[in-house]
């Protein structure tokens, strides 16, 4: 025995049974009502990964960059996308087999009174923990280009066997 599902417009009015062969313009308002409530879960997880700070923090971390890591016998390649941010002011730091890079990324002057239309690039304090491949570093060496930072992790001898 199946269970009859009706669908409804916005003013309450039974426009057909879902699972009935109907159109499928007669089932739009109940798809169109999970497609919104699935967007507002997904602001809803937005916000709470924005506001809600890792406990142990100095300050909330906003937003993570994005990284591509590669390994040659040489080296370990950590690139990182901080588009809109000072390369001067980013740390990286070994620290118990994790590479730790963080900084910020804010607004220029003339935008924090401008009107704000859209806002897709987060500001503030970023973080990005990496665990590394197993083995010792000698040396970091840093650089950067077109809004992506190159971190090269020189291999220590023992390391290259």
């Amino acid at each position: 025995m199946g269970i009859a599902l009706l669908s409804v417009d916005r003013s309450g009015l039974k426009i057909g049974a879902v699972g009935s062969g109907e159109a499928m313009e007669t089932k739009f308002p109940s798809y169109w009502m999970w497609s919104e409530a699935f967007e507002v879960l997904a602001r809803a997880e937005r916000m709470h990964r924005q506001f809600i700070q890792p406990s142990g923090s100095r300050s909330p971390v906003a937003w993570e960059p994005p990284v591509d890591i590669l390994e040659t016998e040489r080296a370990v390649l950590v690139l990182v996308a901080l588009p809109g941010v000072d390369f001067d002011a980013v740390k990286a730091v070994i620290n118990q087999g994790d590479l730790l890079i963080s900084g910020s990324r804010t607004y220029p002057e003339e935008m924090r009174t401008a009107i704000i239309h859209r806002l897709e690039l987060p500001q503030g304090r970023f973080e990005r923990r990496i665990h590394l491949p197993a083995g010792r570093y000698s040396a970091i060496h840093r650089s950067h280009s077109n809004g992506y930072m190159l971190i090269t992790l020189q291999k220590s001898g023992a390391a290259n066997g």
